[in-house]
């Protein structure tokens, strides 16, 4: 009944491995983010030093709200393509926790019953109500979590339909104009 010091290497090896791939998958998040926001920093910079020298070149005001008129749209589908990059590396990166997470608790659980199968095999007569009951509300409560888990998928769902269908409209009214 008693952990040998191969099972706790190997649970805590199995941790180890469980948080550093965390941990990288949070770093690639965060590196991807860096690179979007420095990309979209850069050409926002570039696209005002073009338009500042274009709006000292121009030799009349209705030149210089013509040229601002025309820098405003494409600094929207800028702005839109920022906010969806941002969008794709925050989906992306919940996935692969998921998956994660996902992959623990499953391990978690079959190691629980693993060792209540244990305790069951070498437990005083009587006592198999109480394993029943330990088993009963691990099943309950890997229920909850499947529950939970296809309620975030489609809360995920809802806000990346919502997200495209803006996304949509934004380039609609843009064409329309």
């Amino acid at each position: 009944m008693y952990a040998s010091p191969e099972q706790l290497s190997a649970a805590s090896k199995a941790s180890v491995d469980a948080f550093v791939g965390l941990a990288s998958t949070q770093f690639a998040a965060f590196e991807r983010l860096t690179a979007l926001s420095f990309n979209a920093g850069k050409s926002a910079f570039e696209d005002s030093i073009g338009l500042t020298r274009s709006l000292m070149g121009a030799k009349d005001v209705q030149e210089v709200v013509n040229l601002n008129a025309a820098a405003a749209q494409p600094s929207i589908d800028k702005a839109l393509a920022y906010s969806r990059g941002v969008y794709e590396v925050s989906t992306q990166t919940q996935g692969e926790v998921t998956k994660l997470v996902e992959a623990q608790a499953a391990e978690m659980n079959k190691n629980m019953v693993s060792l209540l199968d244990k305790f069951a095999k070498n437990a005083p007569a009587g006592s198999d109500v109480a394993v029943a009951a330990v088993k009963s509300a691990l099943a309950a409560a890997n229920t909850a979590y499947d529950s939970l888990s296809k309620v975030a998928k489609q809360a995920n769902e809802i806000a990346e339909a919502n997200f495209t269908a803006a996304a949509n409209a934004a380039n609609g009214k843009r064409k329309a104009a």
